[in-house]
């Protein structure tokens, strides 16, 4: 295999490891033959193949590796058994690290860092000031941005959106168009998706689902309840739009309990009791 760069005798050192710009051997997608490229520690960190590429002051090192198509560009970093592939660019001052993974189409930039085993890829933006660890996965057309954090088990995917100071975290999921922003905090296994929004202060946690066109801004938004009686999973009422999410229903509290009676006596009856004392506590909570 003809080799597409070398290694010059230009070099830096980052954390005790002596790093050497790149230079292009020959012509390659947008790169000429005798280009200078960023700064790299060993061949192993960027691919001979294909048109990957590292940029201008951008640093690739330990077992980190670079491949395919991507770009690393700017004053990017890529370190600590670290991957990115496919048509990935990472670059600004972004920082993707300990084994951390970003593919397909994603996008890393501003001063974001990916790391500690998270995972990025699909059409996913990373920007700004975010931060995406701990085994958490961002994928799809998802945007993770201002010092929004995502980390734990947690999922983001779809087209939904994360920002501003917000938190996902523990195995919670948030899909679909759903937002989460200002300082909300999602996390256990709760999911959030369709067109639902949380915000404020708010922490939407346990197993509660808020969908739909859900607004959730405080705790006193949303109440998630336990079916004791029958099957012990977890329903949850969100007040914006006095909707009802239950297994696979999703509707009225005049719909839940018309098909809860379908169902049977004791579930119609439980499910009444239910919607009509939340009910009675939203209407004493608006004439306070």
């Amino acid at each position: 295999m003809e080799k597409k760069y070398k290694l010059t005798k230009e070099t830096i050192n980052v954390v005790s490891k002596t790093l050497y710009r790149i230079e292009a051997l020959r012509d390659f997608n947008d790169v000429k033959k005798g280009d200078k490229g960023g700064f790299i520690e060993k061949e192993e960190n960027l691919s001979q193949s294909d048109n990957c590429w590292v940029y201008g002051n951008a640093k690739v090192y330990g077992d980190a590796k670079v491949h395919d198509n991507a770009k690393v560009s700017g004053n990017a970093k890529v370190y600590g058994d670290a991957i990115v592939r496919n048509n990935t660019h990472v670059y600004g001052n972004a920082e993707v690290f300990n084994y951390a993974e970003v593919y397909d189409n994603a996008e890393v930039y501003g001063i974001a860092w990916v790391f500690d085993n998270a995972t990025v890829h699909g059409n996913t933006v990373v920007r700004g000031n975010a931060k995406v660890r701990g085994n958490a996965t961002v994928f799809g057309y998802s945007e993770i941005f201002g010092n929004a954090e995502i980390f734990g088990g947690a999922w983001v995917y779809g087209k939904a959106r994360v920002f501003d100071k917000a938190k996902v975290y523990g195995h919670a999921e948030i899909f679909d168009d759903a937002k989460i922003y200002d300082d909300a905090r999602v996390y256990g296994i709760a999911w959030v998706y369709r067109n639902a929004e949380v915000f404020g202060n708010v922490e939407v946690c346990g197993d509660a689902r808020i969908c739909g066109d859900a607004k959730v801004e405080s705790n006193g938004d949303y109440i998630v309840f336990k079916n004791w009686w029958s099957s012990g999973r977890y329903f949850t009422w969100t007040k914006s739009n006095d909707m009802w999410k239950v297994g696979c229903f999703y509707g009225t509290g005049k719909e839940l309990i018309d098909k809860a009676y379908r169902d049977s006596e004791i579930s119609g009856r439980e499910y009444e009791r239910i919607v009509k004392y939340v009910k009675t506590i939203n209407n004493d909570l608006e004439i306070m």
